[in-house]
């Protein structure tokens, strides 16, 4: 008999945690943008210049930031657990920290992508990370941030809810649940699954579900805690 399945959302809060700053901790504002402006359809239509250094300098932030507990206790995890992270984040934390089995909802900062061709996707070297309008990939396409935009879709989303549909436990953490479609995901779990959610500021919305622990505490806080809970249970 395998491992039993353990599938982890996680947001903003983990990151946090680590000194990455997030819009919506400053009223729809980003390091002082207009969110719109530098992570939207429409805004990359209006101004690629603008959003293409503004994820540069979201690069040269991240090099110097680190994996915090959390991010390091969920990696732990996979000792006695098949893990699998599905995470809003479009950092890499969760890499460094350990974690083998990341999918990211809303994009990758460290990798780049055609303009023309969703699908081809360049890593960026850490020695060449800014990126501009007039940067092409290895095959000559112009190149753009690896970033789901508001107002695009969101990939990677069914393959998220097939693996929540096969979690035997499912947490979420660092998150308000107010990010569609990744707030949506907890209605895909299977009915008796235990779920938890960790949030310093739960939504109340949580709750109210059936099966659903809520561990109100920071990302690392609540970290200990759940392995403690998982630890008592395995």
């Amino acid at each position: 008999m395998g491992k039993p399945k353990l599938v982890i959302s996680s947001g903003a809060g983990i990151s946090a945690e680590s000194g990455i700053s997030t819009f919506r901790d400053a009223g729809g504002l980003w390091e002082n943008y207009p969110v719109m402006e530098v992570a939207s359809a429409d805004g990359f239509r209006r101004n690629p210049e603008l959003v293409h250094q503004f994820y540069n300098a979201r690069r040269r932030d991240l090099i110097s930031k680190f994996p915090n507990a959390a991010h390091k206790a969920l990696a732990a995890l996979e000792k006695d657990y098949d893990v699998y992270v599905i995470t809003q984040n479009v950092d890499d934390l969760h890499e460094r920290a350990g974690s083998s089995k990341v999918l990211h909802l809303h994009g990758e900062l460290m990798k780049i992508r055609s303009v023309s061709d969703p699908s081809y996707i360049e890593p960026l070297d850490i020695e060449h990370l800014d990126t501009t309008p007039a940067t092409r990939g290895k095959r000559g396409d112009f190149m753009r941030p690896h970033i789901v935009f508001f107002q695009e879709p969101v990939p990677n989303i069914e393959l998220a809810i097939e693996l929540v549909e096969k979690a035997d436990i499912f947490v979420v953490i660092g998150t308000s649940l107010a990010v569609y479609p990744a707030a949506g995901l907890i209605q895909y779990v299977n009915p008796g699954t235990p779920i938890y959610y960790i949030d310093p500021n739960p939504a109340a919305s949580a709750s109210r579900m059936p099966g659903v622990t809520v561990i109100k505490a920071t990302a690392t806080e609540g970290m200990k805690k759940l392995t403690e809970i998982l630890e008592g249970k395995h």
